[in-house]
């Protein structure tokens, strides 16, 4: 086992130095104002991301491949060794600035934690590996001091917008790999992305009859983006942005569009403010409609569930209640509904404090829960009344479920010791309506529990 985890951190390590040597040379392709300092540099994100899902750990790949792309591209050995220690040194604070105060892998749910991802990860971290590589270059004399600061903004940019555009997509989508989208979700993603490569194209690589114009049309961009954040979940809408990110820097370097300028450096340095811009103000606006949607869920399921025991609340049982109702005189195929009451409940508060008496309601509830079928109804609609509804049950397959349920209060091994009477009703046998099954129900409790009585009455 121990042999087997070895192997497979070595592999994780290779794997990652391999994708940060191949990444690097392909963004220092886009390098123009010095061969070490491009302002397209995905490397940024990919350790940002190493290191906040798999640890410091990985800081050995992150040097190594950094090493490796800079003495193979230009510099010396020392240069080379001060880019990789800035280069590592940024990632690791970085991380530690998304572990410490923005969630860590969980800083795209809200936000809040989405702005203080942009400030200190991509604002504040970035100026590590952005100041030790330019003054590595400029001791050793690959960078005039005059050409300090033009060097220095364009490695910085570069690292920024690539924590806010590479980072997110790699997070999203190792936290949640798996695609479970139904056929109508899966054709409006591909909608979208069909949609993001033709207005990218069109107003990026000059698709259109006014290419020669560089007209601002990167307006019609946004909307693209906030289909993607108010339709999708964040990491469709992080996508969103990779792949506008990548046809508008492909336009850009063609000549066309609206940052196209005399230099492809500045060109890229225009585009790169615009995306990290777009990036920022989508992934805010996915957090926030996710916030939202959670929000909404959890109040809907506050509005049907009763707060102390988890089950179905008076509303939500009488909604089942007329939906097996409808449905048995459709089919003519009976349900059950089977009420329960937790037996001295008030002496158990008054004798043991009202914190175990909540924790007996709560033990007939998780009982309840595991007596049920996934189709069944449990709820709680009264102070120590419980109810089950049981579609497709009869008189004798209700009355064993509740026989059931009581046994296995009573044998729950916990103290207090419980007990709870039962009754049975049956649609339609006993009533069509929701108030005469209740009665029904009511009344067959009621007798069950005189009959108890009786039984435990002492003789004379």
């Amino acid at each position: 086992m121990m042999q087997s985890q070895w192997l497979r951190r070595l592999g994780l390590l290779l794997a990652l130095t391999a994708g940060y040597v191949i990444a690097g040379k392909l963004g220092l392709r886009l390098a123009f104002l010095n061969p070490s300092a491009t302002p397209v540099w995905p490397n940024t994100g990919i350790a940002l991301a190493a290191f906040v899902l798999a640890g410091p750990e990985v800081w050995p790949a992150i040097l190594v491949g950094a090493f490796l792309v800079n003495i193979t591209t230009a510099g010396s050995i020392a240069t080379s060794v001060g880019i990789a220690a800035g280069n590592t040194c940024e990632g690791l604070l970085g991380a530690w600035f998304v572990s410490r105060f923005a969630r860590g892998p969980r800083v795209f749910e809200h936000g809040r934690d989405v702005f203080k991802f942009a400030g200190l990860a991509a604002g504040a971290s970035t100026l590590v590996s952005a100041t030790a590589g330019v003054v590595s270059l400029s001791l050793a004399g690959f960078v005039p001091w005059t050409d300090f600061w033009p060097v220095w903004s364009t490695w910085w940019m570069g690292d920024a917008i690539s924590d806010l555009v590479v980072a997110p997509a790699l997070l999203l989508w190792w936290a949640r790999p798996r695609i479970r989208w139904t056929r109508q979700h899966t054709l409006e993603v591909a909608a979208l992305c069909a949609s993001l490569l033709v207005v990218g194209l069109a107003v990026f690589d000059g698709l259109v009859p006014w290419k020669g114009g560089h007209y601002p049309l990167e307006f019609l961009c946004i909307p693209m983006l906030l289909w993607a954040a108010f339709r999708f979940e964040q990491r469709v809408a992080a996508t969103a942005v990779v792949i506008l990110s990548a046809v508008a820097i492909w336009g850009t370097m063609t000549g066309y569009g609206p940052f196209a300028r005399s230099t492809f450096n500045e060109s890229l340095l225009l585009l790169q403010a615009y995306e990290g811009a777009s990036a920022l103000m989508t992934l805010v606006l996915a957090a926030v409609v996710a916030e939202r949607k959670e929000a909404v869920d959890r109040l809907r399921r506050l509005a049907v569930s009763d707060p102390l025991t988890g089950l179905s609340n008076y509303r939500q049982l009488t909604q089942a209640l007329d939906v097996e109702i409808q449905r048995s005189s459709r089919t003519d195929r009976p349900f059950a509904v089977v009420l329960m009451d937790l037996d001295g409940l008030k002496r158990i508060n008054d004798r043991y404090g009202h914190p175990v008496g909540s924790m007996a309601l709560r033990r007939v509830a998780e009982t309840l829960l595991g007596s049920c079928r996934g189709i069944d109804t449990a709820a709680r609609f009264g102070g120590d009344e419980f109810a089950l509804v049981l579609p497709e049950t009869g008189d004798a397959a209700a009355w064993h479920v509740a026989r059931r349920v009581a046994e296995r209060v009573a044998r729950d091994g916990e103290k207090p010791p419980l007990s709870i009477s039962v009754g049975v009703a049956v649609h339609p046998r006993d009533g069509a309506t929701l108030e005469a099954l209740m009665n029904a129900a009511d009344r067959s409790l009621y007798d069950n529990k005189a009959r108890h009585r009786r039984s435990i009455r002492p003789a004379r």
